[in-house]
């Protein structure tokens, strides 16, 4: 894992709502994104933004099936992410 990459899931993860969509998705295993709106005191777009940085991260993948968005963790990121801390 690059600097770059490490970088934004620092910044993806800087922020207790989006740490909290992570923790949501794990404990799950995947989520439809208007679940996730339902679960926050949030607005649809709120969500969305925070969506899109955990993917620009890499931390979440999202794929869409109709007209909903499934979202999950990409455990292999998150794996790499963890060894990353351990090695500090």
């Amino acid at each position: 894992m690059n600097t770059e990459q490490l970088a934004k899931i620092f910044k993806a993860l800087g922020h207790p709502t989006r740490m909290k969509i992570v923790e949501h998705l794990i404990d799950i295993n995947t989520c439809v994104c208007g679940e996730i709106v339902n679960i926050f005191p949030y607005s649809q777009s709120t969500i969305s933004q925070h969506l899109k940085l955990l993917k620009e991260s890499g931390i979440v993948c999202g794929e869409v099936e109709g007209p909903k968005t499934y979202f999950c963790v990409d455990k292999t990121v998150l794996n790499k992410f963890k060894q990353y801390i351990q090695n500090l």
